[in-house]
This record gives C-alpha cells, sequence and structure tokens, in this order.
C-alpha cells in the first residue's frame, strides 16, 4: 500500500488527473501546503476546477465531477445559477466597489430582514468569521460582561476569540489552539453539547455576556442539537439576562427560507449569517435586536461604539448576487429540493454499505450528509438516524486521516466531490445526479477495499 492513499487508488489519480498534478507542484511554492483553504488539502494532490454548472464541476482535465461542496456551503441554487449570473454581470458593468452607500444594499438588507425572524437591524461583513467576531464585541458592548459560552466541537469560524474547540479530541481541556494567546482563551467557557443543567450551572458561576451556539450542532450536524434543545436554550437564556447568538452561517437560507431559527419557531437575540446570504459571493453579516445592534452606531446609548470599518462590507457584487438569491430562497423551493435529495442520497448510501458489509454508516439532517467510518452500532431504520444515539464521545472524534485522502480520491475517481466525511446538497442535484452519486459511492467503496483500506 502506498504512504498517501493506497497504490491503485494513487495510481489511477494521477492518470485521471495529471494536470492537477501539475498545479499543484507550482502550488506548493506559492502556498503552505500549496493550498489556499484547509479543507482543499489532500494527498497526493487536490484537483483544481476550471468552471461549474448547476451541481456538476468541470476541472481542468476536462472531466464532469458531481460536486458536494457547494461552495463550501455557500451555494444553494448550484453552480452560476442564471439570475445570480445575469444580476452580477449587470452590475459588474455598473461598477464593482463605490465606497460609498447604494440603494442594492437596501433592497439586499431588506430581504434578510424579511426572512430571518431575528432579524430587526443588520451589519454587512465580508465573511461569516466576521460577522461572529463582531457578534461578540456587540454582546460585551451592551452587557458590560466579557466571558462567552461555546460548545466543545462548534465552528464559528477562525479568530481567535472562538476557534478553541472546534475540532476533536476534547480530552485535553485546555483547548490550547496554537497562536492564540490564554489572555483571549481565559475569557471562553467552553462545555459539552445537548445538556440545559450543565448550561445552568455555567451561567450561574460565569455570569457571561452571551452564549453562541451553531444551530445544526457540531461542525455543521457531526452532532446534532437534540430535539428541544435551542428551545430550552432559548428559555434558559432569557430567564437568565444572558445574549443568545445562533450562528447560522452555514444553516441560514439551506434548512429553511429563515434557518433554524425558523424550524424551531425561536427568536435568538443576535444571528450570523454568511455564505448564502451574499449568493456564492464573499458576504455575511451580523443581524439581531434592534436595541443591541446600535452597539454599531455613533453616539449609542451604550456610550461607547463597536468599530467596525471593512473594504467589502456590502460590495455592490455580493449584493446583487445575494439579491437574487435570496428571491428564489423565499419561495421555499430551493431549501425543500435540497432536503429532498439529501434524504435520497442518505438512504442509498447505507443501502449500499449494508449490502457490501461496510462498517460505516450515513446520517444527517436537512442538505446536510455525513459519513461515519469505523462505525460498530444498529443500522439505520430511518432518515431521523444518529449513531450511538448521538453520544457526543463517541461521534465527535477524528478519523484516520490516511482514511480519510483515500476516500475522497475513491470518490473523485468516479466522478463524485466529496467535502471530507460531509456533503451538502443544491437545489440543482436532480434525482440523475443523486442515482449517479450512490452508484460512485459504491464505486469507491470497491476501490477501498481492494486497497486494503476496509476488510
Amino acid at each position: 500500500m502506498s504512504q498517501a492513499v493506497g497504490q491503485q487508488i494513487e495510481s489511477d489519480f494521477f492518470a485521471k488527473f495529471p494536470t492537477s498534478a501539475q498545479d499543484y507542484q507550482k502550488a506548493c511554492a506559492l502556498f503552505p501546503s500549496g493550498v489556499t483553504h484547509d479543507g482543499r488539502y489532500m494527498k497526493p494532490f487536490p484537483i483544481y476546477v476550471d468552471r461549474a454548472l448547476d451541481a456538476h464541476k468541470y476541472d481542468v482535465d476536462g472531466n464532469d465531477i458531481i460536486d458536494y461542496w457547494s461552495g463550501h456551503g455557500a451555494l444553494i441554487l448550484g453552480h452560476s445559477h442564471p439570475d445570480m449570473v445575469k444580476a452580477v454581470q449587470n452590475q459588474v458593468a455598473k461598477g464593482t466597489h463605490f465606497g460609498a452607500c447604494h440603494e442594492m444594499e437596501l433592497e439586499w438588507g431588506d430581504l434578510v430582514r424579511q426572512l430571518v425572524p431575528s432579524c430587526e437591524m443588520l451589519r454587512f461583513t465580508s465573511s461569516g468569521t466576521e460577522a461572529t467576531m463582531m457578534a461578540l464585541r456587540v454582546a460585551r458592548i451592551a452587557t458590560g460582561k466579557t466571558k462567552v459560552i461555546k460548545f466543545a466541537g462548534h465552528f464559528h469560524g477562525w479568530h481567535d476569540l472562538l476557534t478553541q474547540a472546534s475540532e476533536p479530541p476534547h480530552d485535553d481541556k485546555t483547548y490550547a489552539m496554537p497562536g492564540v494567546t490564554n489572555g483571549v482563551s481565559d475569557e471562553l467557557i467552553i462545555i459539552r453539547p445537548n445538556d440545559l443543567d450543565l448550561v445552568e450551572r455555567t451561567i450561574a458561576e460565569h455570569d457571561p455576556a452571551c452564549l453562541i451556539i451553531e444551530a445544526t450542532g457540531s461542525r455543521w450536524g457531526v452532532v446534532p442539537l437534540e430535539d428541544g434543545f435551542l428551545q430550552g436554550l432559548r428559555k434558559l437564556t432569557a430567564d437568565k439576562g444572558v445574549l443568545m447568538i445562533m450562528d447560522e452561517v452555514i444553516s441560514g437560507f439551506r434548512v429553511a427560507p429563515g434557518g433554524m431559527q425558523e424550524v424551531c419557531g425561536i427568536v435568538p437575540d443576535l444571528t450570523s449569517l454568511a455564505k448564502i446570504v451574499a449568493g456564492g459571493l464573499p458576504g455575511g453579516c451580523l443581524a439581531g435586536r434592534a436595541d443591541l445592534m446600535q452597539a454599531i452606531a455613533f453616539d449609542n446609548p451604550f456610550g461607547q461604539k463597536m468599530k467596525h470599518p471593512g473594504t467589502y462590507n456590502a460590495n455592490p457584487l455580493s449584493a446583487a448576487a445575494g439579491i437574487a438569491v435570496l428571491k428564489q430562497v423565499a419561495t421555499g423551493e430551493p431549501c425543500r429540493k435540497a432536503n429532498e435529495s439529501a434524504a435520497k442520497l442518505r438512504k442509498g448510501m447505507n443501502e449500499v454499505l449494508t449490502r457490501k458489509n461496510v462498517n460505516w454508516v450515513v446520517y444527517g439532517q436537512f442538505s446536510i450528509i455525513k459519513v461515519f467510518p469505523g462505525y460498530d452500532g444498529p443500522r439505520p431504520t430511518d432518515d431521523s438516524f444518529v449513531p450511538y444515539n448521538n453520544d457526543f464521545d463517541r461521534l465527535d472524534r477524528k478519523h484516520d486521516a490516511q482514511l480519510g485522502h483515500a476516500f475522497r480520491c475513491a470518490l473523485l475517481l468516479n466522478g463524485v466531490d466529496w467535502f471530507g466525511w460531509g456533503a451538502m446538497t443544491t437545489s440543482a442535484h436532480t434525482d440523475e445526479d443523486i442515482d449517479f452519486t450512490i452508484k460512485a459511492f459504491e464505486g469507491a467503496i470497491d476501490a477501498l477495499r481492494n486497497d486494503g483500506f476496509i476488510d
């Protein structure tokens, strides 16, 4: 077996993606590890994409590949939706950066406010990381308190204030993160999810400014939130006077037009949004209670203003794309179609695993799919299934890195680009795409077995 991904898989991978292999050699002299995003790193090399349309990507070697990265979750209509393309093309001719206010930001902001239950006012940012960073600063100014509660395994961007404990293992309770000072991390209290009693005790002990939670559970659903947990958390934080920040960077406009807060019937104090909000272009926002958002206003009641520059805030191109996509989202159809495709895919992949007698399992909610290798529990009986009864310690753990690289390569060889151990569908994924993917998954399982990764 090759040290990287398996002898036959690696040989076939070089043969199918020769131009990508050459491009990666050039990239290694330009970028650390040859990539511009940690998630795109893979062995023996990543593929290089030339263009994309609907649910398909076409690489530099001309291969047609069904895409489940979905723009890192930023696409709900698929690639290059004609409404979005036309809107951006029209705007490019008018201007890409005015350095001024423009009427499209009014329309864009109004669409967000119409769709998101918690949005009374908002401020646009350039990314989800910026939106969650802003949420913490607003909460601290509004409350005069400094500490923040977050949940182990939940991801809220890569800034110092929240990056700790965003991935396993969680047995190191210092949750140290290279490059983050103790002075910053001392303000962060990290606790296990799905335990309201623990939340209540932690609030009593630390008197935090706020609590932040990823709306679909750790890292978009590795450990889903238990039924009723979000509702219980909303009541508890309201009773205790703690601001509740719902991170809907992934779930916003994806699980439903109004995000997870619409599904659960709750209204958090603040909501971070990105990805779909900008129609697949760079952009995000913080939305929430008008009185809290005043922390960003000049001459506000708090007596101090949160500084918020940002060269690309409410950029005209992102506004144009966001308006075009959110108008489609408002109909409800994109979310419905994406959710239905994901459910069909989860079912088909689990049928493959049962037929092939492989100790893996597939689960997820809405338009999210998660693959869990090395599973030794009962098989799913319906789409509500979660491995190990959602046991945090058993479910939120690292999988073998070599197997992960081999799995991604094996799927790419069969015409599918998978987002690590997870995936997201869009409304552009057709029944034919799903059927093809199930067959590709079966082919990938066979390739992994042939190279000794599966017994």
